[in-house]
């Protein structure tokens, strides 16, 4: 792509920065069509702002959700007050309390990432505002449901897991579709229903949520967060193997949502959109096959793929999403 094809703030915010803090994903942002690449790259880092907020946990959780408050405010056009208050609060005690060294910059430049939303209009604008607003309010419910004060707390309901994977990621989904939509609106195949692609992108992306969740069984653990619902606290304290049947459950939950995002992907008529809508399921589902044959032990630890794994992935995925039947082929095999 030439410099032509891209905004001052794309170049200065789309790059080193994007890709420190979005990880494999910034793969997926690069392989995108250029229509799409901005308003999608945006959000995301939009998002990953806000997440370093809420989870910045030597911060008071109090302070968090303020702050929260106010960069919602900001994205949707807030004045110079609500800025000058949450750059204060963001210099004096955010970026200090960083130890990734990318969310450290990713906090010292947020009024860049918002100085780029300002250059947004139309329905662009409308929906990085909507999916950002949704994302954000799950985030506050995180706090809320897990302080951080050294007590170990779960979900309640399985409905609890399922709103909170729509509020992060399964809207995000929605928010992809409806990007596609309008910037590129010939990229499904003739005849789609839009609205029921947007039902297939939530699926697609509350299943890559959980595959978070599962992944990181582990580490919420010792943060005091369990997402999987049905089991008394005591329980898992005396031992986490009681877990297990909740987590073979939570597994299996995530099948079939990502069998939902390979329909999603396999609908898709445009090869480059195909090629980078698969990149993260096809990832995700390496990363899920990892995970069910890792024992108990390894799965508290955190399973991940290999970058080497994610090179072949993405070596084979450039054949494979030629067509949706071979998309389709890889992602039965590395499942």
């Amino acid at each position: 792509m030439s410099t032509s094809d891209e905004s001052h703030h794309e170049r200065e915010l789309g790059g080193q920065l994007l890709a420190s803090v979005s990880r494999s994903f910034y793969l997926t942002l690069k392989a995108l069509p250029k229509e799409l690449r901005e308003p999608i790259s945006l959000a995301y880092l939009l998002a990953r702002t806000a997440d370093t907020i809420a989870d910045t946990a030597a911060v008071s959780a109090g302070v968090r959700i303020e702050c929260l408050d106010d960069f919602e405010a900001l994205v949707h056009g807030g004045g110079e007050e609500v800025r000058h208050r949450l750059a204060a609060r963001i210099a004096g005690e955010f970026t200090s309390s960083q130890t990734d060294e990318a969310e450290r910059r990713l906090m010292e430049r947020f009024t860049d990432g918002l100085a780029w939303l300002g250059t947004m209009d139309g329905a662009a604008l409308k929906a990085i505002r909507q999916v950002l607003a949704r994302i954000i309010h799950g985030q506050r419910l995180d706090i809320r449901r897990f302080p951080a004060d050294g007590t170990l707390r779960a979900l309640s309901s399985e409905a609890e897991l399922d709103e909170y994977t729509w509020l992060v990621a399964g809207c995000v989904g929605e928010f992809w579709t409806e990007m596609c939509a309008v910037e590129k609106p010939e990229c499904f195949e003739q005849g789609t229903d839009v609205e029921a692609m947007k039902a297939l992108g939530a699926r697609f992306g509350k299943g890559l949520q959980l595959i978070n969740i599962l992944r990181d069984i582990g580490e919420d653990l010792r943060d005091g967060r369990c997402y999987l619902p049905g089991m008394a606290v005591e329980e898992v304290l005396r031992d986490s193997r009681v877990l297990e049947p909740l987590w073979q459950h939570g597994l299996g939950v995530c099948r079939g949502h990502l069998a939902a995002g390979l329909e999603y992907v396999c609908r898709i008529a445009d090869g480059k959109l195909r090629y980078a809508t698969a990149l993260p399921l096809l990832i995700g589902v390496k990363t899920l096959a990892r995970m069910e044959a890792a024992p108990w032990p390894k799965k508290l630890e955190g399973v991940k793929v290999s970058r080497i794994d994610i090179g072949l992935i993405l070596a084979e995925a450039v054949i494979a999403c030629r067509s949706a039947e071979g998309v389709t082929r890889l992602c039965q095999r590395l499942a």
